[in-house]
């Protein structure tokens, strides 16, 4: 599954030594004055920080080995497989690396105040090659089809791109390439007024894992 997945120079460097100092491993940064914020159309925006989790290999090595569900849903009048595979951390299933939960600790610190809650879930996606997308949607089953409120992803692996563009159209659509330990957070009405999708690819990519942090109610 990772003959195609080539590491970042950041997570090559995690742990080891150099003429500085040692580098950490597996760590999320503060994020305050490092995330750049996009104001986009009806109260909408992300707000995103390349490199957020340093040594983000040694995460996605063990996400790998989780026990990952296959799904199938009905489409219009069939029954298809999903194409990724999914898994869900509920607020008190502990989360299986360490450098996730400080990463939620971290960014409950950051936002607890503009969000008015914590993120309490994980949801995890795992798209195995270029065949593996998720089409155009909004996550707006629960309290999010009715309120603004924020979805936190950290991407692990390869590489994908994380596009967005808005419901009402009269706006260009957004790409995001998003692996390696980056951060992206849709906040404001993004669910409700924009949709995003990880498109197919015919590139020769490895795997990415997506971990996206929700509230509760939010899905």
């Amino acid at each position: 599954m990772t003959s195609t997945y080539q590491p970042s120079l950041l997570d090559l460097m995690a742990g080891q030594t150099s003429g500085q100092g040692e580098v950490p491993g597996e760590v999320a940064g503060s994020l305050t004055g490092h995330l750049t914020r996009h104001q986009l159309t009806a109260g909408a925006w992300v707000d995103v920080l390349p490199g957020w989790l340093r040594g983000s290999d040694a995460v996605f090595e063990t996400l790998l080995g989780i026990d990952w569900r296959a799904e199938r849903r009905r489409m219009y009048d069939d029954v298809v497989d999903v194409p990724r595979l999914l898994r869900w951390f509920g607020p008190r299933e502990p989360l299986p690396h360490p450098a996730l939960t400080a990463a939620r600790t971290e960014l409950n610190r950051h936002y607890t105040t503009e969000l008015g809650e914590e993120f309490v879930t994980a949801g995890m996606c795992l798209y195995r090659d270029g065949r593996d997308s998720v089409a155009w949607h909004g996550d707006t089953i629960g309290r999010s089809a009715t309120e603004d409120t924020m979805v936190a992803i950290v991407s692990f692996g390869s590489p994908r791109n994380l596009m967005l563009r808005p419901r009402a159209g009269g706006h260009e659509t957004l790409r995001f390439p998003l692996g390696h330990g980056d951060l992206i957070v849709m906040g404001g009405s993004c669910q409700r007024t924009w949709e995003h999708a990880v498109p197919k690819t015919a590139k020769p990519v490895g795997p990415r894992i997506s971990v996206q942090f929700r509230p509760r109610g939010v899905a």
